[in-house]
């Protein structure tokens, strides 16, 4: 009966139908389960894909997962940036030829052809062609037979190629190439994706570090006058930390400064930019700026408070301001100086004439070489005040430091001791003579003598004294001019020492000093071809010696 059976499946051809059957069955399950495994390689993909992924894990994770149907064995990744194609990625690493970052020349590669057709291309290696094409030494020499080029679109732009190569001859079919393309298409998007995220992230970091780096306190507070940031500067301006700092109000944090809660409220209100100057109960000083801060709805939902110390300008200004005062002081006074000189003539011309008339027994020569030897002084002081005023162009020539303190100690001796300080003066009347200007000399005298003064001004000594030596010495063949002053006043801090020398640096108040008088004396001194040098101890005073090499 079975061969009977089987004698008929035969003749009708069951048999063959079944097999045919099961033979399209198990092609259609394969079909659907690839299908399946494409669609779960296309979601495995996207899925893995995140953005803090290096482009290596990227290239690694697609390789991977296409392995399971298609033999691939490298894939490598080309990004178009300002109109150059640069190899970006290759995996595995130990198939990259050229190095990473490699321009890619348009009439020397395959990959350019891709970007330029914006279509797939398949090749077969050896490629017949007359031209020289880059990538295929890198192809060769890691045995690859067959690649596939991908270009790769963003809002209908090409912004790099994806190239898939085999070992074998790739073989694929209509939707195989449509799920290839669409995996090429989904990375496209997730590279733009990337790209963006780190542009936002690099413009949020510059936008950052700008904010920390700015050496002015920045501080953003919400509508209701919270703090929300603060950068570096602000937080040592109140002296807390970010998280002290964070949703504290400016009138908690300083209380006694009403200013800055009112250029936050004129901000506020008018929602426009708002400044003033802030004068702080630690007298330093701030230049305050108020910044409304609106969103892309125009709406304003904070303040930015930017403060800028400007207490060494100031002071510096106001120190600019006196010297010009006291310029105009020296202009005064040689005028008053060349007034005084017309009456100064005829009290010391009618006082001689008077004693050549009048007996040496009389009482009234006294009184009239009195009147003679005041008016002889007035005079001096008077000629040496010019002297020293004069602005006309210092010409150098042989001089004595003696007799520049002469003249100065004529001019302000008398101001000094009136302060209770003994001026003691030891010149030594064999020192040689400089080559220089009699004039400046003076000038170096007078501000260390006046700087030692106000020295000893305030000290409450039993005993303040200025002592100016002159001596000389002979240094390595070269005769050497020395004057010192020195005073035994309260001396000078380490860190002061240095800083004295420099334009505007004073220890002095705004009204006594200009912080400019160290400065002068040391270019003068080195015009001169030496230099000024200090030695102080705390306690026990300060030297000031002036160095001058000797005229030839």
């Amino acid at each position: 009966m079975t061969e009977k059976h089987q004698m008929i499946e035969l003749l009708t051809g069951v048999q063959s139908s079944k097999r045919n059957y099961y033979h399209e069955l198990k092609r259609t399950l394969f079909e659907m389960q690839k299908k399946n495994m494409l669609l779960e390689i296309m979601n495995e993909v996207m899925r893995n894909f995140n953005i803090d992924m290096s482009m290596d894990d990227m290239l690694k994770n697609i390789l991977d997962k296409l392995k399971a149907i298609f033999n691939f064995d490298r894939i490598s990744l080309s990004i178009l940036k300002d109109e150059q194609l640069v190899l970006s990625n290759v995996y595995p690493k130990e198939s990259m030829y050229m190095k990473h970052g490699t321009t890619l020349p348009k009439n020397q590669s395959l990959y350019w052809k891709s970007v330029e057709t914006k279509q797939i291309l398949f090749y077969v290696l050896p490629i017949q062609s007359k031209n020289f094409y880059l990538e295929i030494d890198a192809l060769e020499k890691f045995k690859i037979k067959s690649f596939l080029l991908f270009p790769l679109f963003s809002k209908g732009k090409v912004i790099g190629v994806l190239s898939i190569g085999s070992k074998n001859i790739i073989t694929y079919d209509d939707s195989d190439l449509s799920f290839l393309q669409q995996l090429s298409d989904q990375f496209a998007v997730c590279l733009e994706n990337a790209r963006l995220y780190n542009e936002v992230l690099n413009g949020k970091k510059e936008w950052e570090d700008t904010f920390r780096a700015v050496v002015e306190p920045i501080i953003v507070m919400d509508l209701n006058g919270k703090i929300l940031r603060v950068n570096a500067a602000g937080r040592a301006f109140f002296g807390l930390n970010e998280q002290e700092l964070y949703h504290k109000k400016l009138e908690d944090l300083l209380p006694e400064e009403k200013e800055m809660k009112q250029l936050f409220d004129q901000s506020k209100g008018s929602k426009q930019t708002a400044s003033c100057e802030l004068r702080l109960i630690d007298q330093r000083i701030y230049e305050a700026f108020s910044y409304p801060v609106f969103n892309e709805q125009k709406r304003m939902y904070g303040v930015i408070l930017y403060l800028r110390d400007v207490s060494e300008k100031r002071r510096i200004e106001a120190q600019l301001i006196h010297s010009g005062k006291l310029a105009a002081i020296g202009e005064m006074a040689a005028g008053v100086a060349h007034e005084l000189n017309n009456p100064l003539t005829a009290i010391l011309g009618n006082s001689q004439l008077l004693l050549r008339m009048t007996n040496r027994e009389d009482h009234s020569y006294k009184l009239l070489s009195d009147i003679d030897h005041c008016g002889k002084r007035c005079k001096n002081i008077i000629e040496n005040l010019l002297t020293f005023s004069r602005q006309n162009e210092f010409l150098f020539e042989e001089c004595s430091v003696n007799e520049a303190i002469d003249q100065v100690l004529t001019l302000i001796g008398y101001q000094i001791e009136r302060q209770n300080i003994i001026i003691n003066v030891k010149k030594d009347p064999h020192i040689p003579l400089i080559q220089g200007n009699l004039q400046q000399i003076g000038q170096i005298i007078i501000n260390l003598l006046l700087n030692a003064k106000d020295a000893l001004e305030l000290e409450t000594l039993n005993k303040k004294v200025i002592t100016l030596e002159t001596f000389s010495r002979n240094e390595e063949g070269t005769e050497w001019t020395y004057l010192t002053v020195q005073d035994n006043g309260r001396g000078i801090t380490e860190a002061h020492l240095q800083e004295i020398f420099n334009p505007f640096f004073t220890t002095k108040r705004a009204t006594k000093g200009t912080g400019l008088g160290l400065s002068v004396s040391l270019g003068i001194a080195e015009a001169h071809g030496g230099t000024i040098q200090v030695e102080s101890s705390i306690g026990k005073g300060s030297i000031f010696t002036l160095r001058l090499p000797a005229g030839q």
